[in-house]
């Protein structure tokens, strides 16, 4: 894996996670975290560039579809669940 493309998964991840941490939702927000994390982590060991690019737009793709539904989220309120409540 070259550095530039090492860098570009390191910091779309980071993205991912940080626009994941703001669902207002605690279901979805903990959903999205955990299915980051996963992909992630079942692709660490691809080398081929072909399957590295395609799994970085698709990553793109779904970093696009976070954020619209953040913002769709953030329309409604909802109320806080008991665990949310617990840890706050």
């Amino acid at each position: 894996m070259a550095s530039t493309s090492k860098t570009q998964v390191i910091s779309l991840y980071r993205m991912l996670m940080k626009e994941s941490k703001k669902f207002p939702s605690y279901n979805y927000r903990t959903y999205a975290l955990r299915r980051v994390k996963d992909g992630f982590r079942e692709n660490v060991h691809v080398e081929n560039p072909k399957t590295l690019d395609l799994l970085l737009n698709q990553a793109r793709e779904s970093l696009a579809i976070i954020k619209r539904q953040v913002s769709i989220g953030q329309l409604y309120t909802t109320q806080m669940t008991i665990v949310e409540r617990v840890g706050a």
